[in-house]
């Protein structure tokens, strides 16, 4: 059974920094699209940051120079490194999986929904 939690969200002054984890289980983590999409009340699903089986990485503009992912494919273990955090980067984070095309080509499109996410860790940003 495909498993993946996050952890690492919390509350945060403008400016700071939070690094969220997803540990994940299951399945071959190494064959997988992974990625980070955000969800804030009232607002549309938005894709954060995808990363592939080669590492290759894409983001939105929204946080491009501010966040970084990565993964570790030894624990099995994804992550999102958030800097200089703005109050609009408040809301909830979810850790996603697919194995669409082998996990070389990474759709991050709202109309492609990742076959598995976790339940989500709040990342709270005040000003």
């Amino acid at each position: 059974q495909v498993q993946l939690m996050e952890s690492g969200g919390g509350s945060v002054q403008a400016g700071g920094s939070l690094r969220l984890s997803c540990a994940a289980s299951g399945y071959m983590y190494s064959s997988y699209c992974m990625g980070w999409f955000r969800q804030a009340p009232g607002k549309e699903r938005e894709w954060v940051a995808v990363i592939d089986t080669d590492g290759d990485t894409a983001y939105s503009n929204s946080v491009k120079g501010r966040f970084t992912v990565a993964k570790n494919n030894a624990k099995n273990t994804l992550y999102l490194q958030m800097n200089s955090l703005k109050p609009e980067d408040t809301a909830m984070y979810y850790c996603a999986a697919d194995n669409i095309y082998g996990g070389t080509r990474c759709p991050m499109i709202i109309q492609y929904e990742y076959t598995y996410s976790g339940q989500g860790t709040q990342v709270t940003v005040s000003s």
